[in-house]
């Protein structure tokens, strides 16, 4: 297994903790690394997701929680990257959000695999040419 860093619906499953697959395989890096590697973006749409619903207690437990895990900010040439990517995928008519760019410019600039659900939404990243690499904890 090698360094990564988690999407937002990966956490989002991990925080769930349903489908076992995802935790046996959360666990197995937890085990190996000691904490997640988690994006500014992630934690920007988790809290967006906890705020809207009102639900407090939650949000304050995940900002307990993810104090103590590897934050990765979008750096200076990330967020010329993640602009491009943007562009790119806009001129060719497959455009994916803004937060999804900039989580796999994080990915790429710190060359780590992006473990995502979203498989087939990042591959139009990499059908661009860039060096994303992707893993699925889902199987």
């Amino acid at each position: 297994m090698e360094k990564s860093l988690l999407d937002t619906d990966m956490l989002s499953e991990i925080i769930k903790a349903v489908n076992t697959d995802i935790l046996i395989k959360a666990n197995r890096y937890l085990t190996q690394f000691g904490k997640y590697t988690i994006s500014v973006i992630t934690i920007m749409e988790i809290v967006e997701g906890w705020q809207k619903r009102k639900q407090q207690q939650k949000l304050e437990k995940f900002l307990d929680i993810i104090g103590k895990q590897e934050i990765l900010s979008l750096e200076f040439t990330g967020a010329i990257m993640a602009g491009k990517i943007y562009a790119d995928l806009e001129n060719i008519g497959k455009r994916i959000g803004y937060p999804d760019c900039m989580i796999a410019a994080i990915a790429i600039e710190n060359n780590l695999t992006l473990v995502t659900g979203n498989i087939v939404h990042y591959q139009r990243i990499q059908a661009l040419g860039y060096n994303l690499k992707l893993d699925n904890w889902r199987f």
